[in-house]
Parts: C-alpha cells; structure tokens; sequence
C-alpha cells in the first residue's frame, strides 16, 4: 500500500471542498429537473445530499472559513463586505438546507405544495452557492495568502487536517467523495460522459 504524503495547502484544502460542493450542486440541479418534470428520484438520495452539505460543507468547510478566513480579513480591514455577504449567504444556506432536510421525505414529496416549495428551496441554494464558491475561489482565498506569514500558512494547513480527521477520519475526504458518487450514480449522473456537449 502506497502511503499518502501529499501535502494540501490551506487554500487548496478549501477548493477542493468546492469541488464537493460542486458535484451535489449537480445532484441538487437534477432532482429540481426531475422535480419539475414530475420525474420520480429517492428521497434518500435527496437526503444524502442534503446531509453532506450539513456535515461537510456547512459545518466543517464553512466553519474553517468562519473561524480562520473571515476574522482575519475584518482585522485586517480587507474585503470585510464581501466578507459580510459571504457569512451571510453561510446563514441563509444553513435555513435552506434545513428545509430541504424537512422535504427530504416520502411523505413529503407525495405532498404537490411541498414540492413546489422543495423546488424552490433547491433553485435559491443553487443560485447563491455557484457566485458564492466562485466569489471565494477568485477573490478572497487569492488575497488570504497576503495575510498570513509562511509560517502560520503552513500551521493552517495542519490545523485543517487535523480537523478534517477529527471529523471525518484519516481518509475523510476520500470517503465524503465516494458517498457523493454513490449519490450521482443512483441518480445515472455519475458518468462525466454524461456532460458532454453534443455539437
């Protein structure tokens, strides 16, 4: 077995992230379309997304930047709006995720309003978070390196992941990543194939 030494640097810790996030903005795009089309999709699919937001995104990902990105940036008087539009959309994703995880159900989605209402939920997540990671990608995680010594950069990076493995486990993300594919194949989004254009 080949030991893993791949050293991740802070900020390509947080974009790798992204990339989970990404792929179940992709699960959550299919389950509006089949919403919308009256297609059926499991809710524990829905579920499952649903709660890698929760678990991983919003309170692992989202508390990094919280507690380590967005304090910095205000002492440091930079980018303290966008910084305040970041924490903010942090807030609200949390309330939509919360009423995803409440339509997430069998019952729920025999229930015409609830659908409609679930619909809806998925569409302002997915409209927020797509700016919101690119915001993060372009903008703020390029000038955090101007903030930060070489030396407490590096001391982040540790910090990550040791949080990532107090949570997740030694290959938490590795393992966060195979339950978002299982996720896109039970949909039949699995498949990068898929995506391809047709021209």
């Amino acid at each position: 077995m080949v030991k893993n030494v791949e050293e991740v640097s802070p900020v390509e810790d947080l974009m790798r992230e992204h990339g989970v996030l990404n792929r179940v903005l992709l699960i959550y795009d299919e389950i509006l379309a089949r919403l919308t089309s009256g297609k059926e999709f499991s809710p524990e699919v829905l579920s499952g997304a649903a709660g890698v937001i929760r678990r991983f995104i919003e309170d692992y990902h989202e508390k990094l930047e919280e507690d380590y990105l967005f304090p910095r940036f205000e002492k440091a008087k930079k980018l303290v709006d966008l910084v305040k539009a970041l924490r903010e959309q942090h807030h609200a994703g949390r309330r939509l995720t919360n009423a995803v995880k409440r339509r997430a159900t069998t019952h729920a989605l025999k229930n015409e309003s609830a659908r409609t209402q679930l619909a809806q939920h998925l569409r302002l997540f997915i409209r927020m978070y797509r700016p919101h990671e690119s915001r993060e990608d372009t903008v703020l995680f390029p000038a955090f390196r101007s903030l930060v010594s070489a030396h407490e950069y590096a001391a982040l990076g540790e910090t990550f992941e040791a949080k990532e493995h107090a949570l997740f486990g030694k290959d938490g993300f590795r393992e966060i990543v195979e339950e978002v594919a299982k996720l896109e194949k039970a949909l039949g989004i699995y498949e990068l194939s898929r995506f391809t254009a047709k021209v």
